[in-house]
């Protein structure tokens, strides 16, 4: 199954969002009338187009929803950040990865008024037993040691925070585990969540500052870090600033790749990765070790690593595609951006079906069902492990299900991001909301898998656990456990 084009998500281009609303006068108008406005269109929009409304949440509760918060809201002036809460709240309840007030698409007014100076904390950290538990600092002099537990933030315990920030998390059904690690601080390289929602459901102090308490019993005054604006694109032309790595050591290679959201990345990595494939056929190496815990997902990378493991053609999961609408109402389209006016209206290409409100997408450059992945090149016939994680969704989960069904490799570590029940994506549109020019990423194609499947993500072959223990003594027991596998 093709699941992601990514062109898409995080990554989704500001050209497209802010070409008819670049201006957006009516930005900060959070009057009740421009709030009431606002949900009108979102529900409209969403209610007539997304196709995976009545998956897990259902379209009359989804109604309920926006217009519960739509009279909360409505009281009397907001601050802008107050709506954009409530669009992470209403969206995440439709239990879809890919549906969102995405941070990417909002334009710089927009996120000036929401964060206003406000900075990142200056450690990454992992929720590990509803526990915030330090992996790392950006910066040497940070007085943090990997595995350090966190039990407060700016006075806030951290457990209340969990809790207040995970109804704002997107994931696909009831993919908690995925909600998690999104809540988490990997790096710094873009906006997440954690930074972003934090000033916005808990009391804070100076933007420069943030307090910490310690399980240790320390109290901590660190300053923030400030991430300097960056041109789209620019940090991803090469190996490195794509978190690409290869090695060979004791004749057992890692490759390790953090992002697959390269659709306008000048690098050339469909050729460094022959590169490496090449070297380990050169070289010898015994086995191979995958490491996508890191990587949310993106294109289809994963289907040039598969070509040079397999015999044989290999054939994708079955999923059926469908979608709400054949044409998209006129009144909704100044409103829906995108980067190929041909979603507007699919035409013969939506056939009727048999699914309630739903039509089935019959269009070639979707991938149909019976899409296959050839072999490609000279194949790399040692053993091969996959290590996954929740953050894996999108393309990582297409990936990592890809290799369960088949069994080219061993998945290792903890079951993945996405759901086997089937997501949504493949086509979107950016919801522009016209009085506060707040953008809602939207879906078009749901993906439906021929039989009934389970709520949940691709389970590893051989489930790995790391804990608070492991990481302050800088072990990793699903590398070291993927090694012996391959050696």
């Amino acid at each position: 199954m093709r699941i992601d084009r990514r062109t898409l998500l995080a990554a989704a281009p500001a050209a497209f969002v802010t070409r008819t609303w670049a201006a957006s006068a009516a930005v900060g108008n959070t009057t009740a009338a421009a709030v009431r406005r606002d949900f009108a269109v979102l529900l409209e929009a969403y209610d007539r187009l997304h196709p995976g409304l009545d998956r897990y949440l259902g379209r009359d509760r989804f109604r309920a929803i926006v217009a519960e918060e739509s009279r909360r809201l409505a009281s009397g002036p907001r601050a802008l950040g107050d709506q954009f809460l409530s669009l992470a709240r209403l969206t995440a309840a439709v239990c879809c990865g890919h549906s969102y007030p995405n941070p990417a698409n909002q334009s710089k007014t927009v996120m000036t008024q929401i964060v206003g100076g406000s900075a990142a904390v200056p450690f990454s950290f992992r929720w590990i037993g509803g526990q915030m538990v330090v992996t790392g600092t950006l910066r040497p002099e940070i007085p943090l040691r990997p595995g350090a537990v966190i039990m407060a933030v700016d006075g806030v315990p951290t457990a209340t925070l969990l809790r207040r920030l995970m109804p704002l998390a997107r994931a696909d059904g009831s993919n908690d585990a995925k909600r998690l690690a999104l809540l988490g601080v990997e790096d710094q390289n873009s906006p997440n969540p954690f930074d972003i929602y934090r000033p916005l459901v808990a009391p804070h102090g100076p933007a420069d500052r943030v307090g910490l308490t310690m399980a240790d019993g320390r109290t901590l005054d660190l300053p923030t870090f400030s991430r300097p604006p960056r041109a789209r694109g620019e940090e991803r032309a090469d190996a490195t600033s794509n978190g690409w790595s290869f090695a060979i050591s004791d004749g057992v290679a890692t490759l390790r790749m953090d992002n697959w959201g390269l659709y306008d990345s000048p690098w050339d990595w469909k050729a460094w990765l022959d590169a490496a494939f090449d070297r380990m056929i050169e070289e010898k190496a015994r086995g191979l070790v995958i490491d996508i815990r890191a990587n949310e997902g993106g294109i289809d990378c994963g289907d040039a690593v598969l070509a040079r493991l397999i015999e044989r053609p290999l054939p994708q999961a079955v999923m059926e595609r469908y979608v709400r609408y054949r044409r998209i109402p006129d009144a909704l389209r100044p409103v829906l951006d995108t980067w190929d006016r041909s979603f507007d209206d699919w035409d013969d290409a939506a056939k009727p079906s048999s699914r309630s409100d739903m039509l089935r997408l019959v269009r070639g450059d979707f991938d149909l069902p019976g899409a296959r992945i050839d072999p490609s090149g000279r194949r790399f016939a040692g053993k091969v492990a996959v290590l996954i994680g929740p953050t894996c969704s999108s393309a990582t989960f297409q990936f990592a299900e890809t290799v369960k069904r088949s069994g080219v490799a061993t998945l290792v570590g903890d079951p993945t991001g996405g759901s086997l029940r089937g997501i949504n994506g493949g086509a979107f549109y950016f919801l522009r909301l016209p009085e506060t020019g707040l953008e809602v990423d939207l879906p078009l194609i749901g993906f439906f898998p021929s039989s009934p499947q389970p709520d949940a993500g691709v389970t590893p072959d051989v489930p790995v656990r790391t804990s608070a223990e492991d990481i302050a003594s800088g072990r990793d027991p699903a590398m070291k456990k993927a090694r012996q596998l391959v050696n």
